[in-house]
């Protein structure tokens, strides 16, 4: 009789890890983790203390942002050489805003069977804790820290009618959530997701407006996950609306047709847009 769940050669496996409580480790990702030839981790330190409380024993190979080239290089020739390979990430699902995706991508122009082993996602955790729309949503990963940029993301997603996910870090919070007050609207609701499963998992259910109130005053700590409502198809403000839809140079160029100077032009859709009039010069003029 042929082994339940048995490690084929050549595979990459993506396993799924806890996002905090170990005890939602999987039975099958603990026989993978501790049966397959080797394992690429995201933070190899991280990933060890993993591993020790499960008492497994394995090969570590870093596998990140910063080495993704030369190491999926590495990990794809050892998995052409007929050996197995479980891919980890720090917390969660490898290869959903992570670098695991190129190496899933390699894998497969290269003909190398990935398969994977279910895990904990905290996106999708976040989703059904939220008390928003989940039928239909847009998962965003993680916002650019550059301003002008996250503003046009978030401009891009003003009439997205489907619930938006988006990751972020505590450091970067409170400008993200003024960012969306400003660019959603006040009364736009959002579920703020903090720490799940762990000890300090806090839910906050509240409107962006009301967020940037509440954390004007309190210290973001821990990651978050910001489960944000949809676009209820209501414009409270017509003209400006329509002009964020456009972009930054087609914005600038319909006050120019409309009489006004470019510099003020610039200065005026700087304004619409929530930037500095050095923020779209210099973005119009890259």
């Amino acid at each position: 009789m042929e082994e339940k769940n048995k490690i084929q050669p050549s595979t990459l496996y993506l396993v799924g890890t806890p996002i905090g409580n170990l005890s939602d480790i999987s039975e099958r990702a603990v026989k993978v983790l501790s049966e397959v030839d080797f394992i690429a981790a995201e933070d190899t330190r991280n990933s060890m203390k993993l591993l020790s409380a499960l008492n497994i024993r394995a090969e570590l190979v870093s596998y990140h942002d910063h080495n993704r080239k030369a190491s999926g290089e590495r990990i794809l020739e050892r998995l052409q050489n007929g050996e197995s390979c479980a891919l980890i990430t720090d917390a969660g699902m490898p290869a959903i805003s992570d670098p695991g995706e190129d190496i899933v991508r390699s894998c497969a122009d290269a003909g190398i069977t990935v398969t994977v082993v279910p895990g904990a996602c905290a996106a999708i955790s976040a989703l059904a804790l939220s008390g928003l729309n989940t039928r239909r949503f847009v998962f965003e990963g993680f916002l650019s820290p550059i301003k002008n940029e996250r503003r046009e993301r978030l401009t891009a997603l003003i009439t997205e009618s489907r619930t938006s996910i988006f990751y972020e870090a505590p450091h970067k919070l409170r400008s993200t959530l003024s960012d969306m007050a400003d660019i959603f609207g006040q009364d736009r609701k959002i579920s703020l997701c903090r720490e799940l499963t762990k000890l300090n998992e806090e839910i906050c259910r509240t409107t962006l407006g009301e967020a940037v109130k509440i954390y004007a005053e309190k210290e973001p700590r821990g990651e978050y996950v910001l489960v944000v409502d949809g676009f209820d198809g209501i414009v409270r403000d017509k003209d400006t609306e329509e002009l964020l839809l456009l972009t930054p140079e087609e914005h600038i160029g319909r006050y120019v047709a409309e009489g006004m100077p470019r510099m003020d032009a610039i200065k005026k859709a700087a304004r619409d847009r929530g930037m500095t009039k050095s923020e779209l010069y210099k973005l119009v003029n890259n």
